[in-house]
């Protein structure tokens, strides 16, 4: 038995325009082109069909009528859940004018290296074995003799060891003192330095010897890298070791290189860095950066501590 009648097209089901219901209804301007593709991101992902049409000078999104309701709600609930997002910036933090400053006491250390280096100092007296007196030598410094955790950051074993640290170093140092202070921040320098010489005096076997700065370097390297992963967390979020694997690639790159490079003081120098840094960028979320006598203070006290151990150096040391 025939059947005749009309033949008919495959049903085609008709497609609607799509925005979140709070932004269609708030929004003055339509929504941006990058945004209506974002949408249809979120839509596909939740598995929502849907299609980018355009729509005189940008895109609408659109979706089949049976699904419209379901795919408001998906794009209603993407938008509450990222209201906030991404979050404002920090307002520019005001960098400290200091850098004459801090230049003044990096060419200060290269004219003591040069002093060490005299075979006299002013023809009538013996010029002292700065290298043995202030060098960091472990076996000495288990001893008691505590100078040397200080005397061996101002050394440096000859003019090229001395040109790279105030090169390379002199960026993060001139940077860091902007950022916090030149007397806090020399203060946090020769606090990692120190701790560092210490650490690395107690793992490497006791006729270890090592001089430089590097060790403060690399102090100041992660003395930043705990200010940029404490200050810009939120910005971070899951990607919240980018600051401190930057630093470790630095390390990596800068702190492994010669053969009389001390990896120990320079890893050293860098974890004490770290935790001097989070400690500090707590404070200063808490009571601010110090002021200028505070500054000068710190600065005074650093310079105390370097004299002193100096002193020490030349009045006990053997």
């Amino acid at each position: 038995m025939e059947h005749t009648g009309e033949i008919r097209e495959p049903y085609e089901e008709e497609w609607s325009e799509v925005t979140p219901w709070p932004v269609a209804s708030s929004a003055i301007m339509p929504p941006s082109t990058g945004r209506v593709q974002l949408w249809a991101l979120v839509l596909d992902a939740r598995s929502v069909p849907c299609r980018l049409e355009r729509s005189g000078g940008g895109l609408c999104l659109s979706v089949p009528a049976s699904q419209l309701e379901r795919a408001r709600e998906e794009l209603r609930l993407f938008e509450e859940k990222n209201r906030d997002w991404p979050p404002a910036a920090l307002p520019a933090h005001p960098l400290a004018e200091n850098t004459l400053a801090t230049l003044s006491i990096l060419v200060l250390l290269a004219t003591f290296h040069n002093l060490t280096q005299l075979e006299g100092m002013l023809l009538t007296f013996s010029q002292p074995d700065w290298v043995a007196l202030g060098t960091a030598q472990a076996a000495e410094i288990r001893g008691g003799q505590w100078w040397r955790l200080v005397t061996a950051l101002t050394l440096h074993a000859d003019s090229l060891h001395l040109v790279s640290n105030l090169a390379i170093g002199g960026i993060f140092v001139l940077f860091l003192c902007r950022e916090l202070g030149s007397g806090l921040a020399w203060s946090l320098l020769l606090g990692a330095g120190i701790l560092g010489n210490l650490a690395n005096a107690y793992v490497q076997a006791p006729g270890h010897s090592s001089v430089g700065a590097s060790t403060a370097v690399f102090g100041a390297v992660g003395i930043l890298a705990a200010l940029s992963l404490v200050r810009y967390r939120q910005q971070l979020q899951r990607r919240w070791p980018l600051p401190v694997a930057s630093a470790l690639a630095l390390l990596a790159l800068l702190g492994t290189e010669g053969k009389n490079t001390d990896l120990g003081a320079h890893l050293f120098g860098f974890l004490f860095g770290t935790c001097l840094g989070l400690l500090t960028e707590y404070l200063l979320g808490r009571y601010g950066r110090p002021g200028r006598l505070m500054n000068v203070l710190l600065a005074l006290l650093s310079a105390v501590v370097v004299i002193a151990a100096w002193w020490a150096a030349l009045a006990f040391g053997e």
